[in-house]
C-alpha cells in the first residue's frame, strides 16, 4: 500500500514549566492575558506532523512517503529520516526560508501551550502530488496532516479530483481554520483523525453533528487519551479500544502523531480496525515515554511482548505476522 503522508516538517523546541498553567490564570482577566513562564529545560527534536508520522510508519517496517516544504537547513534532518526507512524524494525545499519551528512549553500536568512558525511550509501550497503518484506508481491514500491551510486545501482537492482515498487529520489547523474550510477538508475523506477535543471544535465550527459527519466520511477515528481510541463509522456499532499502559510519561508532544502511524500501518497490512486503533495506541505510548517525537525506539521484540501484554496473544501475533520493524 503505497501512502503519501503530507504536512508539517519542523523543528521541536520543547520547553517543561514546573507548574500550572491553570494556576497563573486569573479569572476575571481572561481577556487581557500577560504571561511569561520561567522554564526548566529546552529540548531541540526533529518534529513536524507528517514527519513524526512518516517517521513511526517507517519505524513499523513500511516506506511511507513523506511530501511537505523545508529549507535548506533540512540536510541532516532528511539524512535521519531516510537512513530509518522514509522517502523523502517528493520534499520540496525552499530557497528563500527555514524548516518550519514548533516552540512548545509543557506544564507539570502534561498541558500544553505551543507556537508555530510557518517557515517553508508556506510553499507546500505548491506541491502537486500527481508527479509524485507518478513516480511511485499511483498512490493507495493520501494524508493530509496539519500544514499550511491552502497546501491542506489544495492536496484535498487534488485528492478528489484524481480519485485518490485521502484522509483528514485537520488537528491543530482547526484553531486557525473557519467552518467553510473545514467542512472542504472533511468531507468525502476515506478516514477523519481527530482527538476528542478536536472532535468537538470540529462539531462547533462545522455545526454537523456526529450523525452528520459520518455521513461524510468512511471512517472516524477518535483518540481520548488515557481513555483510548475509538472508530466510527456509519450503521456499524463503534469500536473502543482501551489505551495501552505506560512504563513512564515523558513527554505528550508527537503522542496524536505516533497513532496515526500505528493505526496507517494496520491499514497497510489489512488489519481490522480494532486492531489498528490498538497499534495506534501502543506506538503513541512509546513517544509519551520519551522526551521528542522521534527518538523512540520500536524493536520488535519488546513491541510485541507490550502488545500481547496489553492486548493479547492472538493480537499480537496477527500484528507479527505483518511487521517488519526498523529494530530487532
Amino acid at each position: 500500500m503505497r501512502i503519501a503522508v503530507t504536512g508539517s516538517i519542523a523543528t521541536d523546541h520543547l520547553m517543561t514549566f514546573p507548574g500550572r498553567f491553570g494556576d497563573q490564570l486569573v479569572a476575571d482577566r481572561l481577556d487581557r492575558v500577560s504571561l511569561s513562564f520561567l522554564v526548566d529545560d529546552l529540548q531541540i527534536r526533529r518534529g513536524g506532523c507528517a514527519a513524526n508520522i512518516a517517521f513511526g510508519m517507517a519505524s513499523l517496517g513500511l516506506r511511507p512517503i513523506l511530501v511537505g516544504a523545508v529549507g535548506a537547513d533540512f540536510a541532516d534532518y532528511r539524512s535521519w529520516l531516510e537512513r530509518h526507512g522514509v522517502d523523502c524524494d517528493s520534499i520540496h525545499v525552499s530557497e528563500l526560508r527555514h524548516t518550519a519551528r514548533f516552540l512548545c512549553t509543557t506544564d507539570q500536568d502534561h498541558n500544553q501551550i505551543a507556537s508555530f512558525y510557518t517557515g517553508a511550509m508556506a510553499e507546500a501550497r505548491d506541491i502537486e502530488l500527481e508527479p509524485i503518484a507518478q513516480r511511485v506508481g499511483g498512490l493507495d491514500l493520501v494524508v493530509v496532516s496539519p500544514n499550511d491551510p491552502d497546501a491542506m486545501l489544495r492536496h484535498t482537492e487534488e485528492a478528489r479530483v484524481r480519485g485518490i482515498p485521502f484522509a483528514a487529520d485537520p488537528s491543530q489547523q482547526l484553531a486557525r481554520m473557519g467552518g467553510d474550510e473545514i467542512r472542504e477538508l472533511i468531507d468525502g475523506a476515506a478516514y477523519l483523525f481527530a482527538n476528542d477535543y478536536e472532535m468537538g471544535l470540529i462539531k462547533q465550527k462545522t455545526g454537523w453533528s456526529e450523525e452528520d459527519i459520518l455521513a461524510r466520511v468512511g471512517v472516524c477515528v477518535t483518540t481520548m487519551g488515557p481513555k483510548g481510541a475509538r472508530v466510527d463509522r456509519a450503521g456499524e456499532p463503534p469500536v473502543h479500544v482501551p489505551a495501552a499502559p505506560e512504563e513512564r510519561k515523558a513527554d505528550p508532544t508527537g503522542v496524536g502523531d505516533a497513532f496515526r502511524a500505528g493505526f496507517l500501518a494496520g491499514l497497510a497490512w489489512g488489519l481490522s480496525y480494532e486492531r489498528c486503533a490498538q497499534l495506534g495506541n501502543l506506538t503513541a505510548t512509546h513517544v509519551l515515554e520519551t522526551v521528542g517525537c522521534q527518538e523512540y525506539t520500536l524493536g520488535r521484540q519488546r513491541f510485541l511482548e507490550r502488545f500481547a501484554a496489553a492486548y493479547g496473544r492472538a493480537a499480537a501475533d496477527e500484528v507479527a505476522a505483518h511487521a517488519k520493524f526498523h529494530h530487532p
